[in-house]
C-alpha cells in the first residue's frame, strides 16, 4: 500500500492555503508514489505539521520556521522513493 501524507495545520491561524499548496505541490510530485494528501484541520493552535503514515517529517514547532517546498519535497522522497530524481529540487 502506497504511503499517505497528512498536512496537519491551524485553521485560526489561516494556514490553509498554505496546507492546499503544499499538498498540490506534493500530489505533483509524487503522483506514483503516494496514496494521497490528507489536509487535516488541527484543534491545536499553532498547529503546522507533516507526516507520512504516522511518522511526523516536519513540525512547525519544533524546526522554529515553515518549510521550503524544496526541502519539503526531499524529505518525502526519501521516506516514499529514495531514488526519484526531483530535477532542479535536487540542486
Amino acid at each position: 500500500m502506497k504511503p499517505t501524507i497528512t498536512i496537519e495545520y491551524c485553521p485560526k491561524c489561516n494556514w490553509m492555503m498554505r496546507a492546499a499548496y503544499m499538498a498540490q505541490e506534493l500530489l505533483t510530485t509524487f503522483t506514483d508514489d503516494v496514496y494521497g494528501v490528507t489536509l487535516r484541520p488541527s484543534e491545536i493552535s499553532g498547529t503546522y505539521t507533516i507526516s507520512i503514515d504516522d511518522t511526523i517529517i516536519f513540525d512547525r514547532k519544533t524546526e522554529g520556521r515553515f518549510p521550503e517546498i524544496k526541502e519539503l519535497k526531499q524529505l518525502v522522497r526519501d521516506r516514499v522513493n529514495p531514488g526519484k530524481s526531483l530535477g532542479h529540487s535536487d540542486r
